[in-house]
């Protein structure tokens, strides 16, 4: 590097005096700028002031002014630099700023390279010591340690080409130094990292030891805790009903191996008997909450909850499924939400939860022994109005389509009253083939148990026939993708209504606990009739945590709620019983294959209904009312209710001799079914009331009521037993 003598115009040397250039004054005060600024990072802030007072005195020698204040730094002129010097001074400035971000603001901390070491005040020295020596080598010794010494430059002339060759390798070992300290920094990180990944790598380790052991103790002291746990929680009934059931719970599932021919059969009728009243329901909840709920929610609330009861459960033989009671509660509850401007689904949620919390308190702490001061009065009224219920139900959607036809044309009213009777006599006759004359008693089993089903297909092929659509009988209404109502999530946000809403909801909650409390019970109790000869016992208690634990979580799923169905719960046991003729005695026998492996394949069937829904829009309406009729009408069997009330205006003579006319007269029987008539009609009345239905658990109590305080004032306990009757202990 070389200057232009030619630009400097400088005055010709002489031996007297010595000619300092610009460009070494500029040089010099940059070292001596920089120096400063090092010792103030280097110094406490309590010895500034001395470094302070040293600068300014150099500066002020060198300025020769009396203050320092008004001070400029001179500037270098461009123009007298030449471009090999300006490329020098701006390599060496980005040298310089990529030195201070590494090093910092510790300008006193050390770089070690090997056995070398270089402080940073040192490394900025060598750097602008070099830019100084351009024109005159600038020889600069400051004391790193020493505080408030004057900064002391010596500037000499010396050859040019010594000088560029002394700037290239001070800069090669300011580059080499820099490449060092970055190596160290890149070989310290790798050391660090290495060193986490092994802390990490052993506290895994130790980790998963901690819960493989964790895991090992919970496996074996589970089961005490969970004894203890239980044992502190549960009742003695509650209890019972665990160690009555728990002996049974393998044969539950492994006694449907055993009977496959029974199985199969009442697994595809049960199918379509839960199937039709989810559909009619969810239609209904449909126009009832302006499409807040409807049939897809059904379907999957319907399979969920059955398959979770199936395998949580003490009586498998119980179905669950929506009914008539359950759904006027969710309507009453829809609209006083919308008349108090609250969301539905939290509102319905919370009430929900409030139920489900009482209902698993009610089981573990036994009070489903109540349900013994429930006789055989209230159950046979409360069967009678569920028989009533779906009669009714199958017989307004046939009235329907008689109000909405063309009054000029009502071929399809009756087209479709046609297909629901025949639908309805067909299944009636194929039921009872068992105990006919024909074929034998293999066959006679399998038209039983495959004729239902068969016939329902039956007509829906034939409503599929071109000829017959020119009739538009109607099918079912259902969705034809997958999608809950609305779009809505599956899960309910909980936190959208205020907290003193949240607590208010225990109030229908309540109400709603009631009704399942009654309900359950008495479909359960009517599954356990000794009539029907169930042979593992019963478990009221744990039936109704079970319910309970599902009311939770088809509460924050925003799913309809389930209770105990009577009508499939019936049907259920009449499926899966078989006729038999004791060789010996020969009288007739029934055996009842008591299995939750039946309950559970159905609801899952249900469940996965949503993926055909195209399908199921097949089957015609009246079909479905058929099935109603059928189920309603087989509801009634084995009630002794109706069998008084025909046996009314039956002929003395030709009745049992233990038979109540016999045995009290006619009048005093016709009384005590003439009560029950009025108590039956009085429940179906207030069922079509919606704005009250809420309140119908109140009514069982009122049942209860009148057989426990009322009637016993006019009845006698031999009559009730006469009667078949009698009161619990």
């Amino acid at each position: 590097m070389h200057f232009n003598n030619e630009s400097t115009n400088r005055p010709p040397r002489s031996s007297a005096k010595k000619y300092v250039s610009p460009t070494s004054l500029f040089i010099t005060a940059c070292v001596l700028f920089f120096s400063a600024a090092s010792l103030v990072n280097a110094f406490p802030t309590s010895k500034l002031s001395a470094v302070q007072g040293g600068l300014h005195g150099d500066r002020h020698s060198l300025c020769g002014r009396s203050s320092c204040s008004s001070y400029t730094r001179p500037r270098p002129q461009i123009s007298t630099i030449n471009g090999d010097a300006r490329q020098s001074m701006v390599l060496r400035g980005r040298v310089y700023r990529s030195l201070t971000r590494r090093l910092g603001s510790g300008a006193n901390e050390r770089v070690t390279s090997g056995t070398r070491s270089v402080s940073g005040k040192r490394l900025l020295g060598v750097l602008y010591g070099a830019e100084a020596s351009s024109d005159s080598t600038v020889s600069s010794d400051v004391d790193d340690n020493a505080e408030g010494q004057d900064v002391k430059v010596a500037i000499t002339n010396e050859n040019k080409d010594d000088t560029n060759n002394n700037t290239a390798e001070e800069l090669e070992k300011v580059h080499q130094l820099e490449k060092e300290a970055v190596e160290q920094q890149i070989n310290q990180e790798k050391e660090e990292f290495q060193a986490a990944v092994k802390e990490v790598t052993e506290a895994v380790v130790e980790v998963s030891k901690s819960a493989v052991n964790l895991g090992g103790a919970v496996i074996t002291k589970s089961p005490g805790i969970f004894t203890r746990f239980f044992t502190l929680l549960a009742t003695s009934e509650m209890r019972n009903d665990f160690a009555r059931r728990r002996k049974w719970y393998i044969s539950d599932w492994t006694d449907a191996f055993k009977k496959k021919r029974q199985v199969i059969p009442a697994v595809l009728f049960l199918y379509f008997a839960c199937l039709a009243p989810a559909v009619s329901f969810g239609t209904i909840a449909s126009e009832i909450t302006n499409g807040s709920i409807g049939v897809v929610e059904f379907l999957l609330s319907s399979g969920m909850a059955g398959m979770l009861y199936s395998i949580t459960c003490g009586q498998p033989m119980a179905f669950l499924a929506p009914t008539g009671l359950t759904l006027a509660f969710i309507s009453g509850l829809f609209r006083f939400c919308t008349l108090r401007n609250l969301p539905f689904f939290p509102v319905y949620a919370w009430v929900g939860l409030w139920s489900s919390a009482f209902m698993m308190i009610l089981g573990l702490s036994g009070s489903s022994k109540l349900i013994r001061y429930c006789t055989r009065f209230t159950d046979e009224v409360f069967n009678g109005l569920l028989s009533v219920n779906f009669i009714y139900e199958a017989f307004s959607s046939l009235r329907r389509n008689f109000v909405n036809a063309d009054p000029m044309n009502l071929t399809m009213p009756f087209v479709a009253l046609s297909m629901a009777l025949g639908t309805f006599f067909s299944t009636m006759k194929v039921v009872k083939f068992e105990s006919s004359k024909f074929f034998n008693t293999k066959v006679r089993g399998v038209i039983k148990n495959f004729g239902p089903v068969s016939v329902i297909l039956f007509f829906t092929l034939v409503n599929l026939l071109p000829w017959f659509q020119k009739f538009h009988v109607p099918t079912l209404s259902v969705p034809d993708t997958f999608q809950l109502a609305g779009g809505r999530s599956f899960l309910v946000s909980l936190k959208e209504i205020p907290v003193k809403v949240r607590w208010l909801c225990a109030l229908p909650a309540w109400l709603l606990t009631c009704l399942f409390f009654m309900d359950q019970n008495i479909s359960v109790r009517l599954v356990n009739n000794p009539d029907n000869k169930l042979k593992k016992g019963e478990a009221y208690n744990m039936d109704m945590v079970a319910l309970g634990g599902i009311t939770g979580v088809l509460s924050v799923l925003g799913l309809p709620w389930m209770c105990g169905a009577t009508v499939q719960s019936m049907n259920h046991v009449r499926a899966m019983s078989e006729m038999k003729v004791n060789e010996e005695t020969g009288e007739t026998e029934v055996e009842v294959t008591e299995t939750r492996l039946t309950g559970f394949t159905i609801h899952a069937l249900l469940a996965s209904t949503v993926l055909l829904l195209p399908w199921i829009k097949k089957i015609p309406i009246p079909v479905v009312s058929g099935v109603f009729l059928f189920l309603g009408r087989k509801l009634m069997t084995g009630n002794t209710f109706f069998k008084r009330v025909t046996d009314a205006f039956a002929e003395s003579k030709r009745l049992r001799e233990d038979h109540p006319i016999n045995l009290l007269g006619r009048k005093k029987m016709n009384a005590f079914t003439g009560i029950q008539v009025l108590c039956l009609l009085g429940l179906f009345a207030f069922k079509q009331i919606p704005s009250i239905t809420i309140f119908f658990p109140a009514m069982i109590l009122f049942l209860m009521f009148i057989r426990s305080f009322v009637l016993p004032k006019y009845f006698s306990e031999e009559e009730f037993v006469a009667l078949e009757d009698p009161t619990p202990s």
